[in-house]
Order: structure tokens, then C-alpha cells, then sequence
């Protein structure tokens, strides 16, 4: 990774020396395919008491020109290592800098983007942490806030799109024009943007309730424009926008409000100031489930959140990034309760964001929710499950404690205290305790900037009559972090009835120390299953006792018998956790899940379910038992896919299951039909995003290879169809197919959207890549190559570029000690820098984790 990283002590000592004026910034981006010319006019006062020298950001091919104050500054001199060094600082200054800054691939700076289908070009920015000085010369930290006016000069037939409302352009000589934006409010450099290209626009128009107009566009490619569904996205855009008003009592912090979306981007979505960019993912080329919808939806209501929480309010240094993040992320789930189809967006969010925090929680890499940065590397670190995820989690118990209405009332403080200004922690602790008369310094202490999660576990005695003679809640705390924290939480009591398995008692308890005496459950009847942290009021992993696991492990219908959603989404997670913790065979998780399943009606939790499914089987289960397990769950993905309501969204999860496990003949037969069509199954329509699965499945079964892989990425034609190309090729039982991909992926110049495909695993839903669980003999001999070539790639590539690398060629199906002790190993002798050291360390806590799961299950098989 190039250049230096820049350290909170820079920040803050740059930040007391200067005022940043005004940002006036010119792209010229018709001088082809590889460079663009960049002029960057910087305004700024230096404190005359402080240092007479500073210096300023920029990542250049070429810097043509420096001038100070009038001053030319000799660019080989004062420009190294990404950064213009300014001395001679005037109580008033301007920075002018012209350079030839380039196109990326990769998703970071000014992305260049060529559509396959007609050729046409797209260009988007991403500047988030630290990469506007690919654009631009910048002063980039959060709190250097400024006014920013962009000049874009680009072909007159493009659309062009920034923070403030397009301009009518100019024309210019040889076909181009020239956009004259307003300069915006106040914005950190992150924030800012430029979208230009062949956009297709679609318009509408937002009227508050105070009057306010809000002019509403998508764009999108060409290529793609008749696959926007404008009427739902400008619905949940709406509907977002009433809520977020009501809730937060103030107008909308910009003139106008994009949403864009983009090929090869690597993120769900970012909040750039009015023009947020969105993954093209989310444009449905093919028929998707509710859950894929919901997801989206969740999406644009998150970035909707951040106009006012990280752009209108901005942290100070991104220590603080969880008052953006966790926010965005905890008023998302609200909007979506109570503005979309998707009222039970709780119980979503415990089945899959929450579960996924305690993943994160438990590795050796874990931290705080207010977490230190020291730099921008270790701010990169951090955008983590732990900083949307637990946050959200305790923001939820923060708005309990304190009251909703004191809740809002102290956001709407906050937000007209520190309006186009920079905030930490400690000003949102004080307008929300000024809210609601509380203390919440302690509450801030043990849950936003204490690591590690608690586990709580009861622990009961019963008479002859089953009933209890004592029941206490034990919590314990992992070694690294050894806080015990204090927990308000209700207790269900859940007994099978006819009908299934329904609450028959609820005693609430708060929590605290290693044991919790709770004395109203004394005399109660023990019922089928006890549920800790019923109603998922608390963040902690919870433990089902000896009796509820075996009354649910007997039972036909298992964790499926709750007749209510959130306890058989807080039972599925409590089970699941215990596989990754030993506690539990994963045969028996399998065995619960596809005897349970059916009775979940969301697609969300059943491809969650699909999920943890497939993790079993690559991770979890006995080597001895995988083809056992596999074709069980195959056969139970194929009796469903035929049994589910004909065009159901269940029906199409449970084909992309099956895609994704098929491995015996008859499996593939059967895939193969569906393929060509010599199998038709009621309701199921094989559209492009299937045929991909399908193939994929036949390329991994060696019954597909080059040539149809070819014919399908003719007949699609699109980025999306080239990525899966690519990614189909090296998912190919085959040696030279592996050593291809690998060295295309490790040392090509391909966009990351193609190396995430290349790589697989961890980053392809479909099955697609290098890693494939069915051939860890062919991957064998790349783990020598990795810990060889790891260090150089880290070195040498951008942030986003390595870290796909090091997650998705990591040996991790190799789960043997030799992969901990090789690790154990390079970081030993290598020492490599924190960000890698703690990517290893997570997946070496993984392979480990895989390993004790693995024996549990084969001694629950002897």
C-alpha cells in the first residue's frame, strides 16, 4: 500500500494550524483513457502563533505545477511520498496545484468502468478513507471541512452528476462541455464526488411536510436502465425521507437528492454528500428474492440516514466513525419497521447483522465500538460487523434506557448544535443526557468502549414435579476481555402445545456479575425450551441448557416449532453459535435446521439458514461424514424446490441451494436440465442470475468447462456476465485452471468486481473462483504461494485490492494444524503490518475454530 498513512497526531496537529476556505477543483476528463487533468485551488488560513509549515495530499502520475501565495514550488522537490510539502505558510494562503492524476479500476479514486455491451464509458468516484487525493490535492481528514465547487470538462453527450445541483453546461471545443457546480455546504473530502458517463436519468420530486422541495433522480447505465424499478426505489426513498424528517425535526441537509448505481463497485452503497452511490447488484436483472429486495431496501435507507448522520454531523477523526455508521445502521432498521413491507425487520436483523457481530466479537481482532485510530490504517480496520452491527445493538438498548422521545429529542439537539461541523462521542453523550436527565458515562464505558461479548447460560434444579427449585443466569466473559457487563433481559418459558411451541411465561431480570439469582421463576413449571434474552433485548450470546437442546434436537419439527418469529430467529443464532463454539455437533445443527426450516416463511433467515448450511458443510462437519452430509442436504434441497409454491421466492432459494451442493450424478443431471431446459419445474423460471448458478455447479462437477463457460458470457454480454466468467473458469477442477486464475487475480490488471470472481469463496454467493471446497487437493500447494507472495501483494497493492486477496486466497479449506502452525509461522518471522497481521489473525482464528467443530462432530458420530 503506497504512501504513508496519515496518523491522528498529523490530523490534530494540522487541524489546530489550519482553516480550510474553500475547495475549487477542475477535471478535464477528455484527455483519454488513462489520465485526467486535475487543477485544485485551496483556500486556507494558518494560525500565525502555530508552525509556519503544513503539507497537503496527492496521488499524481504527473504534478505539472505547485504555486503558494504566488510562489512556484518545484514539484521533484517538494512533492514525495503523496504528499506536497508546504512551507512559508501566510496567515491567509492559496494552494494552486495542476497534475495528471489517473483512471482507477479498482473501485477507489475515479473509477473507469467500459461497458461490455456498447462500449460506452462510466466514471464514478469513491473517496472514502483517504482517496479524493486520487483526484484532487486535499487537506483529507474528517474535520477539515470546506466549501467545494467542482469544474468537470467531458464530452457534451455525458451526464454529469456531484454534491450540488447539475449545472446546464457550456459548450467547449472538439465535442466536450464544461459543468460549473455551486460550490456545496461545508464537506470533508470524503464526502465529495463527480459521476460521469452515459447515465440514463430518472426524475421525480419529494415534498415535505415544512414545504421543502427535494428533486429525486436514479442513474444508471445504459445497458442496464430498463431493469430500474424507479417506482419502488422512489417509494422507499419517500417513505425514508418522511421518517427521517419526523424523527430528526429538521429539513434535508441538500438541495437534491442521486442515487446512482454503479458496475464494479466494492461497497453496498456510500453516503456521498446528495449523490450516494449503490452497487449495480441491486439493479435486478433477474428475479431475486424478498430478502435480496429487503436488503436493498435496508441500503438505501441507511445511506439515506447519513445526509444527517456523517454528512450534516461529521466526526471529528475516524475514532469516532461509529457515530455515523452505528446510527445509519440503527435508524435503518427503524425506518424499515415502520415506513416498508418489511415490519419484522428485528427479527431480521438479529437472524443476520446481530450474528454476525458475534462472529466478529469473538475473534482475536475484536474491539470496542468506540474504537481508537491511531491512523488511517487502523480506521480502515475498523469498518467491521462491530461498528454497524453491535453498535446498532447498543444504540437499541441506549434508546431503551433513556426513552424514545428523550432519544429523538437529544439526535435534534445534536444535529442543530453541530450542523456542517465535526462532533465525537462526547457531544452526542451530552445532548442525549441532556435529553433525557441521565448519566450515561458509565453505560458508554462498559458497552461502547469495552471489547469482547458475554455469554449467559441458566442454570436451574427441578423436583420430582418438574419444577423449579432454583434458576440463575450465569455470564461469563472471554479472557482478553474479562468485563462483565450489566444486562436488562426477559426470560421466556416456551412449552409445546398442540399447535407448536408457544410462550407460557416471561419473568424479566437484570444482570450482573458472574451469577443472577432470578427467584420469580422458584415454583414455575420447567417448560420444553428456556429462552435467555427473550425478546432480543440485550447484546450477549445466550446458551440453550441440556433439556431445551435435546427437546429441541428430538422434536420433528425442532427450532421450527416456535409459532413466533424473533424467538426461532434468537434459538436458530443461539444453536448456531454453539456449533462455532464447540458446543454442539454440526450434524445436529444440520439435522435442526432442515427438520425446522419450513416453518420460516422469510427468505431472508432461509437463505441465512442456506448460509450456515454451507458453512457446515465446508468447515464444520467430520471430513469422514462431508459426502454423507452433503448429499442430505442436497436431497432435502431438491424434494423442496419441487414441493414450495410454484414462482415463490422460497422455491428460487432452495434452487440456488441445491446449485450450490450438487455433487452426484443424478444432482447433476438434474441441473444440467434445468439448464438447457430438458427439465422444466413449475413456477421455476431459469433467468440469466440462475443459468450462472446452474453452470456453475456443472463446472465445479467437471461437466462444463471453457466452451460453455464462453457461450455464456456471449448470450449475457454484460460486466456481471464477464466477472462470472472469469470466475467460472477458475472454479474448474483443473490445474492449469488454478494456476491461471491465481496469477490473473494476484498479479493482473483486472477490475476488482473480476478478482473478487477470480478468488471466490468468501466473495461469490454462487460458488464461483480458485476456492472451491470440493477441491482442496488442487489448492494445496497455493498455500506455500501465498505466505511467499502475500507480503509483496500487500506492499504493492491498493487497500481494497490486498485485502480481497488475503481474505480470498487465504488457506482456510485446508483445515489442518499445519495451516495455524504455517501462520503462526509467517507472522513470526515476517512481522507484517497491523491491517494484514489482524486479516491473518482472523482467518487463523477461523481455521482453529473449524477444528475443534470438526472433532466435536466426529465424536458425536463414534
Amino acid at each position: 500500500m503506497s504512501g504513508p498513512h496519515l496518523t491522528y497526531e498529523e490530523a490534530a496537529a494540522r487541524s489546530a494550524l489550519l482553516s480550510v476556505t474553500s475547495y475549487d477543483v477542475g477535471l478535464d476528463l477528455t484527455r483519454g483513457p488513462d489520465t485526467f487533468r486535475s487543477t485544485t485551488r485551496i483556500r486556507f488560513t494558518a494560525d500565525p502563533a502555530g508552525p509556519s509549515a503544513t503539507f497537503a495530499e496527492l496521488l499524481a502520475e504527473r504534478v505539472h505545477e505547485i504555486t503558494l501565495n504566488g510562489r512556484a514550488l518545484d514539484p521533484a522537490a517538494v512533492h514525495r511520498d503523496e504528499r506536497i510539502h508546504l512551507d512559508g505558510l501566510a496567515p491567509e494562503n492559496e494552494l494552486i496545484v495542476v497534475a495528471d492524476c489517473a483512471y482507477s479500476n479498482t473501485g477507489a479514486g475515479l473509477h473507469r468502468s467500459v461497458d461490455p455491451v456498447d462500449g460506452k464509458v462510466y466514471l464514478f468516484t469513491h473517496f472514502e478513507v483517504q482517496e479524493a487525493r486520487r483526484v484532487f490535492t486535499t487537506f483529507e481528514q474528517p474535520d477539515l471541512k470546506a466549501p467545494f465547487a467542482f469544474t468537470v470538462t467531458a464530452p457534451a453527450a455525458w451526464t454529469v452528476l456531484s454534491a450540488s445541483p447539475t449545472p446546464e453546461p457550456e459548450p467547449a471545443p472538439d465535442g466536450a462541455a464544461v459543468w460549473r457546480f455551486a460550490p456545496t455546504p461545508p464537506l470533508p473530502t470524503y464526502l465529495t464526488s463527480i459521476v460521469a458517463g452515459e447515465y440514463r436519468l430518472v426524475s421525480d420530486h419529494y415534498t415535505a411536510k415544512s414545504g421543502q422541495e427535494i428533486p429525486l433522480r436514479l442513474a444508471s447505465r445504459a445497458s442496464v436502465a430498463a431493469d430500474l424499478d424507479p417506482e419502488e426505489l422512489f417509494e422507499t426513498t419517500k417513505r425514508g425521507l418522511d421518517f427521517y424528517l419526523e424523527a430528526f425535526g429538521t429539513d434535508f441537509p441538500f438541495a437534491k437528492y442521486d442515487q446512482v448505481f454503479v458496475p464494479e463497485y466494492n461497497l453496498s452503497g456510500m453516503e456521498n454528500a446528495a449523490t450516494v452511490i449503490l452497487r449495480e447488484n441491486f439493479v435486478f436483472r433477474s428475479k431475486v428474492t424478498d430478502a435480496v429486495r429487503h436488503r436493498r431496501a435496508a441500503t438505501i435507507l441507511h445511506e439515506l440516514a447519513h445526509m444527517w448522520f456523517g454528512d450534516l454531523v461529521t466526526m471529528r477523526w475516524w475514532d469516532d466513525i461509529w457515530l455515523k455508521e452505528t446510527f445509519a445502521t440503527y435508524m435503518s432498521v427503524r425506518a424499515q419497521v415502520a415506513t416498508t413491507r418489511w415490519h419484522d425487520s428485528w427479527t431480521g436483523f438479529a437472524n443476520a447483522d446481530k450474528a454476525n457481530a458475534y462472529r466478529q466479537d469473538q475473534l482475536p481482532s475484536t474491539h470496542p465500538v468506540a474504537s481508537p485510530a491511531a491512523d488511517i490504517e487502523q480506521a480502515l480496520e475498523n469498518f467491521d460487523q462491530i461498528t454497524y452491527y453491535k453498535g446498532a445493538s447498543a444504540i437499541k438498548q441506549l434508546v431503551a434506557r433513556v426513552g424514545d422521545e428523550e432519544f429523538l429529542a437529544g439526535m435534534r439537539t445534536y444535529f442543530a448544535r453541530h450542523a456542517w461541523g465535526n462532533s465525537t462521542l462526547a457531544d452526542l453523550l451530552g445532548a442525549l443526557e441532556e435529553a433525557s436527565g441521565r448519566d450515561l458515562g458509565a453505560w458508554a464505558e462498559e458497552w461502547l468502549r469495552r471489547a469482547g461479548v458475554n455469554t449467559l447460560r441458566p442454570e436451574y434444579t427441578v423436583d420430582d414435579e418438574g419444577r423449579f427449585t432454583s434458576f440463575s443466569i450465569l455470564q461469563e466473559a472471554p479472557a482478553d476481555h474479562p468485563h462483565l457487563r450489566s444486562h436488562r433481559l426477559a426470560v421466556g418459558l416456551y412449552s409445546r402445545r398442540e399447535t407448536g411451541l408457544h410462550r407460557v411465561g416471561q419473568v424479566y431480570a437484570d444482570v450482573s456479575g458472574s451469577r443472577t439469582e432470578v427467584p420469580a421463576l422458584i415454583g414455575a413449571a420447567r417448560p420444553d425450551v428456556v429462552l435467555l434474552n427473550d425478546e432480543d433485548l440485550t447484546y450477549a450470546l445466550i446458551r440453550l441448557d441440556a433439556h431445551s437442546l435435546s427437546s429441541l434436537v428430538y422434536s420433528p419439527e425442532g427450532i421450527g416449532a416456535f409459532t413466533d418469529g424473533l424467538p426461532r430467529a434468537l434459538t436458530w443464532a443461539a444453536a448456531w453459535d454453539m456449533v462455532r463454539a464447540g458446543e454442539l455437533a454440526a450434524g445436529d445443527y444440520v439435522h435442526l435446521v432442515l427438520a425446522g426450516v419450513d416453518s420460516e416463511s422469510d427468505t431472508e433467515v432461509v437463505q441465512t439458514l442456506h448460509t450456515t448450511l454451507l458453512t457446515s458443510l465446508d468447515q464444520y462437519v467430520a471430513p469422514q461424514a462431508r459426502r454423507q452430509v452433503r448429499t442430505t442436504v442436497a436431497e432435502a434441497a431438491r424434494r423442496r424446490l419441487t414441493s414450495s409454491a410454484p414462482g415463490s421466492d422460497i422455491q428460487l432459494a432452495w434452487a440456488l441451494l441445491l446449485a450450490r451442493v450438487a455433487a452426484t450424478p443424478a444432482d447433476l443431471r438434474l441441473i444440467a436440465g434445468l439448464r438447457d431446459g430438458s427439465i422444466e419445474i413449475e413456477g421455476l423460471t431459469v433467468d440469466v442470475e440462475l443459468r450462472w448458478a446452474l453452470l456453475a455447479a456443472l463446472v465445479r462437477g467437471d461437466q462444463a468447462g471453457a466452451a460453455e463457460i464462453e457461450a455464456e458470457r456471449l448470450r449475457d454480454g454484460t460486466t456481471a456476465g464477464a466477472e462470472n466468467a472469469a470466475g467460472a473458469l477458475a472454479a474448474r477442477p483443473d490445474a492449469d485452471a488454478k494456476a491461471e486464475a491465481w496469477e490473473a487475480a494476484v498479479r493482473g490488471d483486472v477490475s476488482n468486481g473480476t478478482r473478487r470472481a477470480l478468488v471466490g469463496g468468501v466473495h461469490s454467493p454462487i460458488g464461483l473462483g480458485i476456492a472451491q471446497s470440493c477441491q482442496r487437493e488442487l489448492l494445496r500447494g497455493y498455500a506455500d504461494r501465498f505466505f511467499a507472495e502475500i507480503g509483496e501483494v500487500w506492499a504493492e497493492r491498493s487497500a481494497e485490492v490486498a485485502r480481497t486477496l488475503v481474505t480470498g486466497l487465504y488457506p482456510r479449506l485446508l483445515i489442518e494444524q499445519e495451516t495455524v502452525d504455517r501462520t503462526d509461522a509467517y507472522l513470526a518471522e515476517a512481522a507484517p503490518p497491523p491491517a494484514l497481521r489482524r486479516l491473518l489473525t482472523e482467518a487463523r482464528d477461523e481455521v482453529s475454530r473449524a477444528l475443534r467443530a470438526q472433532g466435536v462432530d466426529a465424536a458425536a458420530r463414534a
